[in-house]
């Protein structure tokens, strides 16, 4: 008895994991109709290296700027 209640529980148990992961491996999936649109609203990655390219060289040119100020 206590060997069939442990199996029967064991059952329950992988059925509640296999609806879990099939619910996520759904997720997972983009739609195929708003593929395009939510590309369309990422940033490309050029334009955002030349952000962050931009943002150091502006750094860098105010710590030269200070540093420069300090030894005057």
């Amino acid at each position: 008895m206590r060997a069939a209640l442990s199996l029967l529980a064991l059952v329950i148990v992988a059925a509640i994991v296999l609806s879990l992961a099939k619910k996520q491996a759904t997720a997972l999936k983009p739609p195929a109709a708003g593929a395009s649109a939510a590309s369309g609203a990422l940033p490309q990655p050029q334009a955002v290296g030349r952000q962050v390219q931009g943002a150091v060289n502006d750094a860098a040119r105010q710590a030269a700027d200070a540093a420069s100020a300090a030894t005057q």
